[in-house]
């Protein structure tokens, strides 16, 4: 059963105006956010002191860098003050992650050295470093499946002489309120005293000539960052207004930012009302575990998206069980990760009724809007990464006004890709009768028909053998397809939202190509020309593929590295052409969310 809020736990949801100051945002949505949070928990409470456990990781051929643990130590201490800091001033009280300390009152540092030596490591070696830590922290009691645990590793290369240094270690994380796991670099020379200092200066291989100080901001600001990924938020831009009043956002470029204000450099990092909004119901920070193995199951119900010109509302119902207090929205525009994301927030009324105001749009570029649910024990729609089950493309022009008619046709398509989905044909035939009777507008119908016919649908003839002017490669029989990730299909995506949409832009047919991939067809010398379009799917950022195209074996098109937004068109002379081939590369980077698609490929006469 989905449970909406009580009537007698908040007073009515405020929406706050656009033009209200990130101050009176916050003096308004926490207390009723807390209200939520505190009913739910003071009934049959689950208290615990969950902790945040550290490790220790060296190769072989390595001693652990001088004074290690006091040196880290301090820097998380001086962690845990700024997330305590950050979350009183957003009105929830001095909450924060809380470090486990040995008999001698220093933090507890697990130790653990590799067999092989630091040549067999680099940057992406955190399966395998981690892997090596388990046996451990299993011995020390600790299940790595159920805590957060973030891993130094003893990757740098410091030269006190010349003043440079390098580091080749894993630097990322993730997690969700159950568990994470971040890792970090250590050095020599990584060390809260040098956070205040201008000088003296060291030259990194990443970074450039820069101040001790400067060093220290970057690399213990990434140990904050990065462990706010493992505690489960994601990348989050500052807003324009609350860069204005805060500083740099910790999640969006605040890494680099951490500790600056001590030089007189900047205004430091903060904590965004977003997050500070997540970690309030995290078991760490709030100190229960009531509902922790709960999974996420948050919905959505009466969506409406209304254009104001150079903004848009998005407003709705939300149902889930244990109750949701807040819902976030992030406003990611495609390109360069999830970085730029900008947000908003909404805590829904005593029925679930909430609205967002997504007013931070990046003029000049496509996006996608993405909606997370919260919930009281912990339970998100999505945690560190960018994807959800709840995204909505849009597109804003140059001068800042808003296009949202991609969105509008997933919502039309909603109830046919959700049958789809599940494979339901008596629901699919159902949605498809229903939307025919709205009279949509074609391009919307046609594609309704091609997803409808998804699931039962053989392929059509070999292009070499098909009649008519043109010959959908979709719809087609291929030679043979291979897919990177999942197995190859046409016209639908493999999971949840199925449609084919890139920089906003709706397309009713389409070849899911995840790099590395290659589709082949027989044309026989019978086509003259290749049209199609090619891009990563609205809501898929983070990846990045090279599109290639080849007539028996020549190469007739390779596309730039391509990311998230950025749609290659295409228009090819295939006379002549015996076997034409389409090969989605993975740009040299890696296969991480290089879902490549071709969008409406096609060959005429």
């Amino acid at each position: 059963m989905k449970l909406t809020l009580r009537a007698a736990l908040l007073a009515p949801a405020f929406f706050a105006p656009l033009m209200a100051s990130p101050q009176e945002e916050i003096a308004t949505k926490v207390p009723q956010a807390k209200a939520i949070l505190e009913a739910w928990q003071s009934k049959e409470p689950v208290k615990a002191e969950k902790k945040v456990h550290i490790v220790y990781w060296s190769p072989s051929d390595r001693e652990p860098a001088p004074q290690h643990r006091e040196r880290l130590g301090a820097i998380m201490e001086d962690i845990r003050d700024f997330y305590a800091k950050e979350m009183k001033t957003l009105g929830f009280g001095p909450l924060t992650i809380r470090l486990d300390y040995a008999d001698d009152g220093k933090m507890k540092v697990h130790e653990v050295k590799s067999r092989l030596p630091y040549e067999k490591f680099e940057v992406q070696s955190g399966a395998q470093i981690r892997t090596e830590c388990l046996p451990v922290l299993r011995a020390a009691g600790i299940d790595p499946e159920k805590e957060t645990i973030v891993i130094f590793c003893n990757m740098s290369n410091w030269d006190p002489e010349k003043r440079t240094i390098n580091q080749n270690s894993p630097y990322y994380a993730g997690g969700t309120n159950r568990s994470g796991t971040a890792w970090q670099v250590d050095s020599p020379i990584l060390n809260l005293d040098s956070l205040s200092k201008k000088e003296p200066r060291v030259r990194d291989k990443q970074y450039g000539d820069i101040s001790i100080g400067r060093y220290n901001s970057i690399f213990i600001g990434g140990v904050c960052h990065e462990l706010g990924h493992a505690l489960g938020l994601p990348h989050n831009e500052a807003r324009p207004d609350e860069a204005a009043a805060f500083g740099t956002a910790l999640m969006g470029s605040g890494n680099r930012t951490y500790g600056e204000n001590l030089r007189g450099e900047g205004k430091g990092s903060f904590l965004g009302l977003t997050h500070g909004l997540k970690l309030a119901s995290h078991p760490i920070f709030c100190g229960s575990v009531k509902g922790i193995d709960l999974r996420p199951n948050g919905e959505l119900h009466d969506v409406k998206i209304e254009n104001k010109g150079k903004s848009f509302t998005f407003t709705g119902k939300v149902t889930a069980d244990p109750a949701p207090y807040a819902v976030l929205g992030y406003m990611d525009p495609d390109g360069g990760g999830d970085y730029d994301a900008t947000s908003c927030t909404a805590i829904p009324d005593k029925d679930g009724n909430f609205t967002l105001e997504a007013n931070a749009l990046e003029a000049g570029k496509s996006g996608v809007f993405r909606v997370v649910i919260m919930q009281v024990n912990g339970a998100a729609s999505s945690f560190a990464g960018a994807t959800t089950p709840f995204a909505y493309p849009y597109l804003v022009a140059a001068d800042g006004s808003v296009d949202l008619s991609a969105t509008q046709a997933r919502m039309q398509l909603k109830p046919l890709t959700d049958a789809v989905a599940k494979n339901d044909n008596a629901a699919i035939a159902k949605a498809l009768a229903d939307l025919e009777a709205l009279k949509p507008e074609p391009l919307v119908l046609e594609t309704a028909r091609v997803l409808a016919g998804s699931l039962s649908a053989t392929p059509g003839p070999v292009p070499s053998e098909a009649k008519g002017d043109t010959c959908h490669l979709a719809d087609a029989q291929p030679l043979s397809a291979k897919v990177g990730y999942g197995r190859a299909v046409f016209n639908r995506l493999p999971e949840d939202g199925l449609l084919f949409s890139c920089a906003s832009r709706l397309f009713p047919r389409g070849i899911y190509a995840h790099a590395p991939a290659k589709h082949i067809w027989s044309l026989d010398g019978k086509w003259k020309t290749f049209t199609a379009h090619a891009g990563l799917p609205d809501g898929r950022d983070g990846g990045s593929c090279v599109f290639v195209v080849k007539g028996d074996g020549k190469e007739l098109s390779r596309s730039k590295t391509t990311e998230g937004g950025q749609l290659v068109s295409m228009a090819l002379s295939v006379e002549g052409v015996k076997q034409l081939e389409l090969t989605v590369e993975d740009a040299g980077d890696g296969i991480g969310s290089d879902w490549g698609c071709w969008f409406d490929p096609a060959v005429s006469r």
